[in-house]
């Protein structure tokens, strides 16, 4: 299993830090129930985990600034008049926003990953706080929907 965010694995810039602590609750949760192991990347994983923690609206903000490149003296291009270093390019500076508008609900859902596609759904489900730990009340329906499914005998169980 591999467990990612909406919007991006655990490492993604920029994820929501709610998404991101409600994946490392479940991989948490997941190692706990000691049935299925965590793969590290997603390229290993036969079932993927998607996550999102509840918000009716999500806002990032991002900013930058960069410099241009600066040249030696007496190399082209064009040094300044003195015969000093020139900035090429000018200095740049970057705002932007993102938002997001989604279900008021955590959710979580798990699906068959082919050939680094995600292609059917196996199992979904929302609640409020469902994502929350320690309990982490998504992992325990998906744990009880497993083990009364596909029980483990005697001879199945890990030690």
């Amino acid at each position: 299993m591999y467990v990612e965010g909406v919007d991006g694995d655990l490492l993604k810039p920029g994820l929501y830090p709610e998404d991101r602590q409600a994946i490392t609750d479940v991989e948490d949760s997941i190692r706990a129930w000691n049935r299925y192991a965590i793969a590290l990347n997603r390229n290993e994983a036969d079932l993927v985990i998607v996550v999102r923690k509840a918000r009716l609206a999500g806002a990032q903000l991002h900013a930058g600034i960069s410099g241009g490149t600066r040249t030696q003296p007496g190399q082209s291009p064009n040094p300044d008049s003195n015969g000093g270093p020139n900035i090429q390019g000018g200095r740049s500076t970057e705002v932007g926003a993102g938002g997001e508008v989604g279900p008021d609900v955590d959710l979580l859902r798990i699906y068959i990953q082919t050939d680094g596609r995600l292609t059917g759904t196996v199992w979904s489900r929302e609640q409020d706080g469902g994502l929350d730990a320690p309990a982490v009340p998504l992992i325990a329906q998906l744990k009880a929907a497993v083990e009364h499914a596909y029980p483990q005998t005697a001879s199945t169980k890990k030690p």
